[in-house]
């Protein structure tokens, strides 16, 4: 059983914002178990599949495809020691993946160290991995103002250098297909090479922008999936309607998104005793993609409920939400989702540099209270509170509480929203 201690830096390591979990994970391991590098690769991040601390060398040039490969080497909810390739270069590595699919990967300092408590590095990173996902699931300002510009910074840096790299390869192709090259052999292997390496290219960018953004009528089969395991055991008849396939591909969180929304109003639906029929719709355009979900039953959906659920990640995502119920007719919902963020809202972004506790500082302070109030509501020190207060103002670049009031206001940071325990 862990000490108290180490319990507390365990909390640590989950708290914050999700792109640093690597580097305070890494510090936390960094005793017991020496290494050079650390990597937690999960698909469930569309904007950062890879979290990376350590040796640039390393970390600079894993692969999403190494990580796979290493990641079907490893069963779900094992630990082990071997060999793989990472970076290009093939190392001794310490590897657990968690039952639900999240791979952690430790390069030790020496190759010839035995992988200490690995069974106590399981359970560990399995609170670890449940962090992750509770954040991506929660999908807060903060983790969906992240995703989203890493998923654009990673598409626009993977498209450029792929289209430079793709017009070298064209050109030697064709200046080594030339028939004006005397020596036939040397042409031919350096153009099977060549053609081999603009294969390898292509495949490699498809791959790694599949984490940023996926086909919409893909993203609808796992929901259509997802929801008939989730009532495979009720009696209301599904009706699915799939979008285009030719659409417009849907970027990584706003798939996500699309799904967990999509599941919380089918789930209100279930709640009405006679529902016997449910239709669920997704259509895209250039610009959005649009749920539509809908019965023909009493019309008694809680839509105060439901929207509770759905308004944070709407109001984050700049999606739009209609819900009606018309007694003895029935209920929809509809939610137009944006591809693309609106312009001019960079608030989201400087709410990423506050850990959970200064979040919840900041709505109490939205919500106009005074320092000795937010003390009694978190069950902290008033000094405590004016800590908080002097570091957010400070990552928010704000001089005042106003202005850091008005800051979340506008991020979407609800005042009325009850603090996380």
């Amino acid at each position: 059983m862990p000490d108290s201690a180490d319990l507390t830096a365990l909390r640590d390591v989950i708290e914050g914002p999700l792109r640093e979990i690597a580097d305070r994970f890494s510090r936390f391991l960094a005793d017991g178990r020496p290494h050079q590098a650390l990597v937690i690769f999960t698909r469930e991040c569309t904007g950062r599949p890879r979290k990376v601390t350590g040796a640039r060398e390393i970390t600079d040039k894993v692969t999403i495809a190494e990580l796979e490969a290493l990641k079907a080497n490893v069963p779900a909810g094992h630990q082990l020691t071997t060999t793989a390739a990472l970076g290009g270069i093939t190392r001794t590595v310490w590897a657990v993946q968690d039952p639900i699919g999240t791979l952690l990967v430790l390069v030790p300092r020496s190759s010839r160290t035995r992988f200490p408590r690995p069974a106590q590095l399981a359970e560990v990173f399995g609170i670890v991995a449940t962090s992750i996902r509770q954040q991506v699931t929660q999908a807060s300002p903060d983790y969906l103002a992240e995703s989203r510009a890493a998923s654009s910074e990673r598409a626009r840096t993977i498209t450029e250098m792929a289209a430079a790299h793709e017009t070298a390869l064209v050109t030697i192709l064709t200046t080594l297909r030339s028939t004006r090259l005397d020596d036939h052999r040397a042409r031919l292997a350096a153009t099977d090479s060549a053609s081999a390496a603009l294969v390898a290219l292509r495949s490699a960018r498809e791959a790694d922008l599949a984490q940023s953004e996926e086909p919409a009528h893909a993203a609808f089969g796992r929901l259509r999936r997802e929801i008939r395991q989730m009532l495979r055991h009720h009696d209301a008849e599904l009706e699915f309607t799939a979008p285009a396939k030719n659409g417009r591909p849907v970027p990584g969180e706003v798939a996500h998104a699309a799904r967990a929304m999509t599941c919380a109003a089918v789930l209100a639906f279930t709640g009405q005793p006679d529902l016997t029929r449910l239709r669920i719709a997704w259509s895209s355009d250039s610009t959005a993609l649009h749920l539509d979900i809908r019965d023909q039953e009493s019309g008694n959906l809680d839509v105060h409920g439901l929207r509770a659920q759905l308004d944070g990640r709407a109001k984050t995502l700049g999606a739009t939400v209609e819900i009606d119920a018309v007694a003895g007719w029935g209920s929809r919902v509809t939610i137009d989702l944006p591809f693309e963020p609106a312009a001019g809202r960079v608030d989201e972004t400087q709410l990423t540099d506050l850990n959970p506790r200064e979040l919840e500082v900041l709505r109490l302070v939205a919500q106009g209270q005074r320092n000795k109030a937010i003390a009694a509501a978190l069950g902290i020190t008033e000094s405590t509170v004016k800590f908080h207060v002097a570091g957010l103002l400070k990552k928010l670049n704000v001089t005042s509480r106003g202005e850091a009031a008005a800051l979340a206001l506008s991020a979407g940071v609800s005042g009325t929203q009850p603090a996380v325990p």
